[in-house]
C-alpha cells in the first residue's frame, strides 16, 4: 500500500492488537504491572475495565505473554455465553479431554479435578476474559463458585475480567455483590495523555521500519490528540487515513489537514469546528455596528 512509499517494513497502524507494537504508556504499565502483581500474590479476581479502544485486549495478550511456565493460562475472548458453554470451554482451553454433554455439576467436578491436578504439578491456572460486561449474571455466578476452589496456601484459579465501564455496573447489581467483594486488585485504563501521543507515534513508525526524519508535523500531532481524545484505536485509524492521503498526494509528511480530512471520514473522531465561533464573532459585530448606527442617528 504505502509502506515502500514511507521506507516501512509493515504497516504501523493497523487496529489488530499485535504484542510487537504495545506501547508502555504509564497506564498501560501501571495496568500491566498490577495484574504481574496480583497473579504472582495469588489473588482471586482482578478486574481492568477502560472505554472502547484503550487497549484492554492488547493488554491482555501481553500479560499473557508476560507469564512464565509456572503458570497455566485460560483465554475467552467472547463470554457471552451459558454457564455450562463457558465450563466447556475453560476445559478445552485447559486441554481436558471431557464430555460436551455433561451437566454442570459434572462439569464443575471434573474441572476441579483438573485444577487439583495442576496445583499438584506447582502450576498456576490463570484465566482471563475478553469483553466480560458481556457475561450474563448466572455465567459470571458459575465462575465465582468455580473460583471457590483453594488448598489451605492458595486460590487453585486465578480470573482476570477484562470489561468496559459497564462491567462496573453490572457489578453493583445486588445478584453480583458476593463476586463484587471477591475483586481483591483493580485498574481503569485511561486514554494516552497529550504527551504521551508523540511518542506512541512515534514508537509505531519505529517499530514499522520508520528511520528517516518526522513523518507527523506538531500541528498534524496537535490536531490527531484533539480529534481522538488520546484513544489508541482512534489515533491507528486517524494516521492510517492521513498516510494514505498523504500517499496519493505523493508526499512525505502527514500535515494538519490530512488529520483533519480522516477525522471527517471517521465517525469516533472527536470533530471540532471553529466555524460556529466565526460566526458568532461575525454577528456579534453586525449587532455592534447596528446598534452604533442606531445611536449615531438618534
Amino acid at each position: 500500500m504505502y509502506r515502500k512509499h514511507f521506507g516501512l517494513r509493515e504497516t504501523p497502524f493497523s487496529i489488530t492488537p499485535d504484542t510487537a507494537f504495545s506501547f508502555a504508556s504509564g497506564a498501560f504499565q501501571e495496568a500491566l504491572n498490577t495484574l504481574l502483581i496480583a497473579v504472582k500474590n495469588g489473588e482471586g479476581f482482578i478486574k481492568i475495565t477502560g472505554e472502547v479502544g484503550t487497549g484492554k485486549t492488547l493488554l491482555c495478550r501481553k500479560f499473557l505473554a508476560s507469564l512464565g511456565d509456572r503458570y497455566v493460562s485460560a483465554y475467552i475472548p467472547n463470554p457471552y455465553l451459558e454457564p455450562n458453554t463457558l465450563l466447556a470451554a475453560l476445559a478445552d482451553e485447559l486441554n481436558l479431554k471431557v464430555r460436551r454433554d455433561l451437566d454442570q455439576h459434572l462439569m464443575l467436578k471434573a474441572l476441579t479435578l483438573a485444577l487439583l491436578e495442576f496445583a499438584r504439578d506447582g502450576k498456576r491456572v490463570v484465566i482471563t476474559l475478553d469483553e466480560a460486561q458481556a457475561m450474563p449474571i448466572e455465567t459470571l455466578e458459575a465462575l465465582r463458585l468455580l473460583s471457590n476452589l483453594e488448598t489451605e496456601k492458595r486460590k487453585l484459579l486465578q480470573v482476570v475480567l477484562f470489561g468496559q465501564p459497564e462491567l462496573d455496573e453490572k457489578l453493583n447489581l445486588p445478584a453480583l455483590r458476593q463476586l463484587k467483594q471477591r475483586i481483591a486488585f483493580h485498574y481503569a485504563l485511561a486514554p494516552l495523555t497529550r504527551a504521551e501521543l508523540d511518542y506512541y507515534v512515534s514508537h509505531r513508525l519505529t517499530v514499522a521500519g520508520h528511520s528517516g526524519g518526522a513523518l507527523f508535523s506538531p500541528s498534524a500531532l496537535t490536531a490527531l490528540y484533539q480529534s481522538s481524545g488520546g484513544t489508541p484505536r482512534i489515533i491507528n485509524i486517524l494516521c492510517h487515513k492521513a498516510m494514505l492521503l498523504v500517499f496519493g498526494q505523493g508526499k512525505q509528511q502527514v500535515e494538519e489537514k490530512h488529520i483533519r480530512t480522516a477525522a471527517s471520514d471517521t465517525p469516533a473522531a472527536i470533530i471540532k469546528s471553529h466555524r460556529p465561533w466565526r460566526w458568532l464573532a461575525l454577528g456579534l459585530l453586525a449587532i455592534g455596528l447596528a446598534v452604533t448606527a442606531w445611536v449615531l442617528l438618534r
